[in-house]
């Protein structure tokens, strides 16, 4: 990053403050720049992955969604870089570890992550730039937010239709159940300020915004005076600055504006409020009330505040031994707790809320007054120390746990000082929760402390709503109308001007969206800046007593993390259709003579996590051979080490499934989950339904994690309302966990710091005992099986979701590399315009994937089928038919390189190693992947799609609703597709 390194413009920040924070290693400094007004704040440390991100308060006085909007059509084009889409044109000519953009409730936020100093000067440059002098041209806006164009070009009499990526993609968002709880709840907590809106736009607002009130929420909002800039790593915040000066600052004089979100009046008494949320048939409206209560609490910046708030929420609901989520888990009124039970911290007021889902409207009253009953006992008797104690060691070690596995750690960091500085706190002490944590431990010895929180923040807090959310089967047709009679209102208005008008833009949007920007407008990193390899973890392995002893020594920050693994023994075919819900239970069941309650207790007092599961992978060379690992798994403090695997071994070893009521109780909450996500992942299980014939692995994840194992647990959920049946489950689980506690082959992974890791392996040694060989065991090994699949699923959604399948080959192939070239190439150069910009999905792409031995298209947040499914195919077209130039091929490369780069945390890494070397997978096999994908041609890429992308081979499954079934029901046909209800 010569540029950084090199500069000599005048360093114009004034640094306010810095301290060095030893629990997360950096040292924080915080700036101010004198002319704007403009923060920085820089955590300074010694580690290769730079991560910028600057934030702005964006404060929507309506649901358009035009901060929302706004963030999209941001990325569209600046003054540096006039080019169409520069945001996606960087992510395949960048090494990044991550890039994205968030719009929040109040904040807008554009980051980014690299380990390249000369990639991270690039993106640098085109973030800044974006950010502060985009475009916002016209047509971006109605591409990425909203528009009307004719549902038939040809015929200018037509229907109208909605079309914009933003909205599309809100209809999605909106279609979660939690997403419709936590709006209305914010709509009636909240009645006069901007947590009254939907920032990220109701489908039913957003056509409302114009492209002029988009522009000058972008002259307020978009400013140095209302931004804070934050960056993390080993370049030092001069260098930062520097850049900040010459692209940004030096152009801006102080805002006279202060975008600040005013605080809600306090309201005199509690309400209660009633909305609708949409199901797809009356058949479903039984049961199917949610009631949650929400009170609104103090300023987040506030940190002391805010720290109570948050154990306040532990002492009621960490886990099923807390008063509160007991009484949620098992009173009869509703069959599981809400989505929506604890603290939001990221408003400037924040939110404390409980509820349940699966009760009746009319059971209101007798809820809401058990909730109060149930706090108000535990204000008279408050709880033991033990357990305030339990809580502050939960908080202590998500403070010093280093995490970065999900996203970068310093962004992680970032997002944690973000809200402070937003709002006006102290970002810095919001990093260090050390002191105000002593405080709370000081303040918690006496027996009024928690009492005392209880009474203040909610028995004597009149600020309270009482949300019901009831089911309502005509709601969708209801909005639909709507959104026609909307339409047909337009449609009768225009004349011949108006319909000119909304054919131009249309065809100008068209030919926009096919021009081919010239990409040397944009800076770019190349295959010569890519790095020789990655380096990985070097554990210590030896046998102890029969134990295999794997220990990675690496910095925790005084955390012990155990990784205990056996292999997976054969199992009947039921045994296995158990076994996900077998190891699931375990940890969330009693122990030995000890019943649920007191080990979740125990738990919390011990270890920050404790999970069974399964791991599952094919062989290098055959997709059809396929073995498994249990494997259980546990973090917690070093001081408590000992603790952490007695509690492991007794956890495992002796679990009782005899506790029918509870057993029941966690089915159906993991039905209630379950059924949340699939608006949220429901590309990833279509993919997984398209893949499901290609290998034993691939049919595992289906019917195990995906929409048939989401219909199986549906199943059983309603099967355990039988006593009868519960008592055979019962029987049945017990069994796979006998055959699961007596498999052999125990080995042993210890991940911690070099002073605490000879006696977390001796607690681990000294908990399990010699392991006693048995070479006669069985293993699990699944039948083959190869197969086409054509299926439609039908479930509760706005949009919908679509993908392809081809069966291809494992990741130790020859051709593996290349056709992990190939789905990035398919994704830059046409799925992306095809699907997204053109057929207004919020996203789409395709992807490879070695160990189930299948490449795959989809799409994400969809208003087509027909033509997306069309798309996919004219991906293959276009990419044989084509000519390619030699940088379409690099910067797929390019992408797949920094996916492959990215690093975890130090636990994490760890953690990866050890799974893979299971399996087989060791270095050099990674190291040879990494050359393949970087030696891949265009040739290579033509002889992969020719061999396996043949139309006639693809197996197919779209999730869509049950009006657009109906309504496609002849294309649905036509393509062969068997219909299968998730209603």
């Amino acid at each position: 990053m010569e540029s950084l390194a090199q500069s000599t413009d005048p360093v114009t920040f004034q640094k306010q403050r810095s301290a060095t924070i030893p629990a997360l290693n950096v040292t924080v400094e915080e700036f101010i720049h004198p002319a704007t007004g403009a923060q920085h704040l820089h955590l300074q440390c010694d580690n290769p992955e730079n991560v910028f991100m600057v934030a702005l308060r964006t404060v929507p006085e309506d649901s358009t969604g035009v901060a929302h909007i706004l963030e999209h059509t941001v990325l569209c084009g600046s003054e540096n870089y006039p080019v169409r889409d520069p945001f996606f044109m960087m992510l395949r000519r960048s090494l990044n570890t991550f890039m994205n953009a968030f719009t929040s409730s109040d904040w807008t936020a554009y980051p980014f992550a690299t380990q390249n100093r000369k990639d991270f000067s690039n993106l640098l440059s085109v973030y800044l730039d974006a950010v502060f002098f985009s475009r916002l041209d016209p047509l971006d806006f109605a591409q990425e937010g909203h528009r009307v164009e004719f549902e038939n070009p040809e015929d200018d009499k037509g229907n109208l239709v909605f079309k914009g990526v933003v909205f599309n993609e809100m209809k999605g968002a909106m279609s979660s159940v939690s997403a419709v709880l936590w709006d209305r709840l914010c709509f009636e907590l909240f009645p006069t300020n901007t947590y009254h809106h939907n920032s990220g736009g109701d489908p039913a607002n957003i056509p409302d915004l114009s492209y002029q009130q988009l522009r000058d929420f972008y002259a307020r909002h978009y400013h140095p005076s209302n931004a804070v800039f934050l960056t993390f790593g080993d370049i030092p915040a001069s260098d930062h600055q520097a850049v900040f000066e010459t692209a940004v600052l030096n152009r801006f004089e102080a805002s006279e504006t202060a975008i600040t979100v005013d605080l809600e009046s306090a309201f005199p008494a509690p309400i209660r409020a009633t909305h609708p949320y949409a199901v797809e048939d009356d058949n479903e409206s039984g049961r199917k009330t949610h009631h949650v209560i929400g009170w609104k609490l103090g300023e987040s910046s506030d940190l002391l505040a805010m720290l109570e708030a948050q154990v306040l929420a532990a002492v009621l609901m960490e886990n099923s031994a807390s008063p509160l989520m007991h009484f949620l888990e098992t009173t009869p009124l509703g069959t599981a707790p809400s989505p929506l039970c604890g603290v939001e911290e990221s408003m400037r007021e924040m939110v404390f809320c409980c509820g349940i889902e699966g009760s009746d409207i009319d059971q209101l009253e007798e809820f809401e007054s058990a909730v109060l009953e149930v706090i108000q006992d535990i204000s008279e008797k408050g709880i033991p120390s033990e357990r305030l104690e339990a809580i502050l060691h939960q908080i202590e070690l998500s403070q010093r746990e280093l995490t970065g596995d999900g996203m970068p750690y310093g962004l992680n960091l970032m997002l944690r000082a973000l809200g402070a500085a937003v709002h006006g706190g102290d970002s810095l002490a919001a990093l260090d929760l050390d002191p105000i944590l002593a405080t709370i431990r000081e303040r918690s010895l006496s027996h009024d402390y928690v009492p005392g929180l209880i009474n203040r923040l909610l028995l004597n807090n009149p600020h309270r709503v009482t949300l019901t959310l009831a089911p309502d089967s005509d709601l969708t047709a209801g909005r639909d109308d709507a959104e026609q009679d909307r339409l047909k209102s337009i449609a009768a208005s225009l004349d011949d001007a108006g319909r000119s008008k909304i054919l131009n833009l249309a065809e100008k949007l068209k030919a926009r969206q096919a021009i081919e920007d010239d990409p040397d407008i944009l800076p770019k990193v190349t295959l010569h800046d890519i790095p020789d390899g990655v380096s990985e973890p070097k554990p210590s392995v030896k046998n102890k007593g029969g134990v295999d002893v794997w220990n990675y020594t690496t910095g925790t920050n005084g955390l012990v993390y155990q990784q205990w693994v056996k292999p997976l023994p054969a199992l009947s075919e039921q045994a296995m259709a158990n076994l996900p819900l077998a190891t699931g239970l375990i940890g969330e069941l009693g122990a030995g003579a000890a019943d649920y309650l007191t080990i979740q207790e125990r738990q919390s007092a011990t270890v920050g996590s404790l999970n069974v599961a399964t791991m599952t992978r094919s062989a290098r060379g055959d997709l059809q051979d396929c073995s498994g690992w249990l494997l259980i798994s546990s973090k917690a403090l070093a001081n408590r080490s000992e603790q952490q695997v007695a509690l492991m071994q007794d956890t495992f070893s002796s679990t009782r499934f005899d506790e029918g009521p509870r057993i029941r109780e966690l089915v159906n909450q993991s039905r209630a989950r379950r059924d949340q996500s699939i608006t949220g992942s429901g590309h990833s299980l279509a993919m997984t339904a398209a893949s499901a014939g290609m290998s034993p692995l691939a049919l595992r994840a289906h019917e195990q994690g995906g929409l048939e194992g989401i219909r199986s647990l549906r199943k059983l959920d309603d099967r355990l309302a039988n006593d009868s049946e519960l008592q055979n489950f019962m029987a049945e689980l017990s069994e796979v966990h006998r055959k699961i506690v007596d498999a052999q082959g125990l080995q042993i992974a210890v991940i911690a710091d070099a002073q605490n890791m000879e006696a977390a392996e001796g607690f681990a040694l000294g908990a399990v005992g010699p392991e006693i060989k048995n070479t006669d065991g069985q293993l699990w090994q699944p039948q083959p099986i190869r197969e086409h699949r054509r299926e439609a699923w039908v479930t509760n959604t706005q949009v919908n979701f679509c993908a392809k399948a081809y069966q291809t080959v494992p990741a130790s192939h020859a051709d593996a590399p290349a056709l992990t070239v190939l789905s990035a190439v398919l994704r830059n150069g046409y799925l992306h315009r095809a699907i997204r910009e053109q057929g207004g999905a919020y996203g789409g792409g395709a992807s490879h994937d070695g160990n189930v031995g299948a490449f795959r298209f989809f799409s994400y947040r969809d208003p087509r089928l027909g033509e997306t499914l069309a798309d996919f195919d004219g991906a293959i077209d276009w990419f044989l038919t084509s000519n390619h130039e030699s940088e379409t091929l690099e910067e797929a490369i390019l992408g797949v390189i920094g996916s492959l780069d990215k690093p975890g945390s130090p636990a994490g890494e760890a953690r990866k190693h050890f799974h893979e070397s299971l399996f087989a997978r060791t270095a050099d096999h990674r190291a040879a992947f990494r050359r393949g994908i970087i030696a891949t041609t265009l040739d290579d890429l033509r002889r992969v799609t020719e061999t396996y992308l043949l139309h006639a081979q693809a197996s197919t499954a779209i999730i869509t609703n049950s009006q657009t079934a109906t309504r496609e029901a002849s294309l649905l046909a036509e393509l062969g597709l068997e219909q299968k209800d998730l209603s």
